[in-house]
């Protein structure tokens, strides 16, 4: 049976943040949790080694595979700094035209700070992809 690498933690928050070598991206961390909480309504936990989570969903695909996973992130790493939204969004492509200097894949954008971004288009793509995720699995506590 497939077992999620990425899972909720006890690890705290705060500690992984002042743990980012780069005072910049370390206050761009700090910068985006208060958004992701303010926004999401979630309080911030640890899933995995390295990604702040907010919320939870429980996902089952066709396929048979399911899992938790957080209804929006982020990771300050050391290249970029990861977003998290979910997968499958089609509004998500819309609000990233006006979202500023990024990258996407499959379920993550790339920044490099905080400062290349507009965080009102922030803020609504964390709404956008809880609202999707919530309707996508309905039967979320």
């Amino acid at each position: 049976m497939y077992e999620p690498k990425t899972k909720e933690t006890d690890q705290s928050v705060i500690e992984f943040i002042e743990q980012v070598d780069s005072p910049k991206k370390r206050e761009d961390a700090y910068r985006l949790l208060g958004i992701f909480e303010e926004t999401s309504g979630y309080e911030a936990k640890m899933w995995g080694p390295s990604i702040i989570g907010f919320g939870t969903y429980h996902y089952r695909y066709a396929s048979g595979h399911e899992g938790d996973a957080p209804y929006v992130g982020f990771s300050p790493r050391k290249a970029k700094i990861s977003l998290y939204f979910a997968p499958g969004d089609e509004q998500r492509a819309n609000l990233l035209q006006n979202f500023g200097k990024h990258t996407a894949g499959k379920g993550c954008v790339y920044i490099n700070k905080v400062a290349d971004i507009d965080t009102e288009v922030l803020r609504e793509l964390i709404r956008e992809s809880i609202t999707f995720l919530k309707e996508t699995y309905p039967d979320q506590p």
